[in-house]
């Protein structure tokens, strides 16, 4: 088996993503480009989640706020749901969907970062993963 590496993300400005990223979710650069196409490969706090940011003239940007946020999003284990939800809203955050629960019983809020990429909050019966 091979482990993957990190997950990437054509954006408009990369670096705007990876400092509301660092400043707000608790990522840290690991690897940035100052020139075009701007790459951060950026990691969660756990450091088990990497991400490249990148911006390519020659690809359009995917319209990520007209997704429907299950067809594609980034989701974050939280304790404290609403309090998390209010925070990141406060950061330029938008509540995509309310408080709901699935099957398994867990919670969930859906929203998008300042930039129209859909993040989710979870709060778990059993957590997947630690």
């Amino acid at each position: 088996m091979i482990p993957v590496e990190h997950v990437a993300w054509q954006v408009k400005d990369p670096t705007a993503v990876a400092q509301w990223y660092a400043q707000h979710l608790g990522f840290h650069v690991l690897r940035k480009q100052d020139k075009p196409p701007f790459t951060h490969f950026i990691a969660d706090a756990a450091g088990r989640v990497v991400i490249e940011l990148y911006n390519r003239p020659e690809i359009p940007v995917p319209d990520y706020a007209k997704m429907n946020p299950l067809q594609l999003h980034l989701a974050f284990q939280a304790e404290d749901l609403d309090a998390e939800r209010d925070r990141l809203v406060k950061a330029g955050a938008t509540v995509a969907e309310e408080r709901s629960t699935n099957a398994a019983g867990d919670w969930l809020i859906m929203l998008r970062d300042p930039f129209g990429f859909p993040i989710q909050l979870c709060k778990r019966v059993h957590r997947m993963l630690g």
